[in-house]
């Protein structure tokens, strides 16, 4: 069982009924990541630039909302607002009280989890479990708006790490999870290319990004996922790409573009059983197809 560490049981109230926005930032700050172990020092860099966008968030409206968890290969958790009481944050002469309580509670927890964690390195980070702990947070704000008070949600993945096919059906639970709540999923991909991510950005109408230079990381967030859902069709963003929609099989967890597909409970498998692993059905062997004897032709 994964650990998992809310923040305090008391989310911070919506008192006004103006539009609010909800922004949930998803950190994967797995030491297993690839551009990690080539060089550990980016984690800062990317941190920086995470609380730097996090903090224009904020100065849009001052009802807007802000999350940020860190996830990694065993757990997620949530770095701000952090499990118990606030920090109490003294004033920086001519910075705004909230961007430095969200700088030092950010950095302070990311901190005491990076020390916390053991030697063992996993490459694969739970991405899909940080979503769905998000969408968990986003309902319990939803809850405590006011009647009339309209909360526009949204949830920005940053990971450096690979697409893991044995978290697909987590991910397309999470996908039309967050579609049906009207949760946009958006998608900052700083390594590699992640298909099955790119596959709920388009489910949600959210964005996906392979930032191409990772020294211009915190312009690209300002750029492309700063601006609302409702306001970016007006703006020049990158083009979309062609999305690729292939499924994992659920007996080798790989991509497949032709599978088998299971009558009653629709897992798809990339070779013929006789037996679904998933619900135990028991199917018929497929019969040989029949050959048409071919046609004797007539001398005259």
């Amino acid at each position: 069982m994964n650990n998992i560490v809310m923040p305090s049981d008391k989310p911070p109230e919506i008192t006004s009924t103006d539009e609010t926005s909800l922004l949930v930032i998803v950190l994967d700050s797995n030491p297993g990541q690839k551009m990690l172990k080539d060089n550990p020092h980016i984690l800062t860099h990317c941190v920086d630039s995470v609380i730097a966008f996090a903090n224009c968030h904020l100065m849009q409206k001052s009802q807007n909302k802000l999350a940020i968890m860190a996830c990694h290969s065993k757990a997620s958790y949530f770095i701000y607002p952090g499990p118990g009481k606030p920090l109490d944050v003294r004033q920086v002469d001519g910075q705004y009280e909230v961007f430095t309580a969200v700088e030092k509670t950010t950095k302070q927890n990311l901190s005491k989890l990076l020390s916390s964690e053991n030697s063992t390195v996993v490459t694969e980070s739970l991405l899909a479990g940080a979503m769905a702990m998000a969408l968990c947070y986003i309902a319990r704000m939803q809850r405590t708006k006011p009647l009339g008070a309209k909360l526009n949600c949204r949830i920005l993945v940053v990971t450096g790490s690979g697409c893991s096919a044995s978290q697909y059906m987590n991910y397309m639970n999470v996908f039309f999870t967050a579609q049906k709540q009207c949760v946009v999923i958006d998608v900052c991909a700083l390594d590699q290319h992640l298909s099955l991510l790119q596959q709920g950005c388009d489910i949600t109408n959210g964005l996906y990004l392979k930032v191409p230079q990772l020294q211009g990381l915190l312009q690209y967030l300002l750029w492309v996922f700063l601006p609302e859902p409702p306001v970016r069709e007006k703006l020049v963003l990158p083009p979309p790409v062609k999305v690729d929609y292939r499924a994992a099989c659920f007996c080798h967890r790989e991509l497949i573009d032709i599978g088998y597909v299971c009558s009653v409970c629709l897992s798809i498998f990339c070779k013929f059983s006789p037996i679904c692993t998933t619900c135990h059905t028991v199917f018929k062997m497929p019969a040989p197809l029949a050959v048409k004897p071919k046609k004797k032709k007539i001398k005259l």
